[in-house]
């Protein structure tokens, strides 16, 4: 076996890892937005919706912002 014939094998292996690890993440993705804990279509209007006075996407809990206010 010489080494392009190794490179052929690492580089179909790899291909079907990171296909693997891409199908993982789009189902990761359905999951958590049919579970209701993200809305993922929000995420995609923030190209289009990207003026200073926009309102964020998400509103942190008010404890969570008076801690990074008193960590600066």
């Amino acid at each position: 076996m010489d080494i392009r014939e190794m490179q052929g094998y690492a580089n179909f292996f790899m291909t079907i890892i990171l296909v693997l690890i891409l199908y993982g993440y789009i189902i990761h993705l359905y999951r958590s937005e049919k579970k209701g804990e993200r809305d993922y279509e929000k995420y995609g209007k923030i190209a289009l919706d990207d003026n200073i006075t926009s309102t964020p996407i998400e509103d942190k809990p008010a404890s969570q912002r008076e801690y990074k206010e008193q960590s600066k």
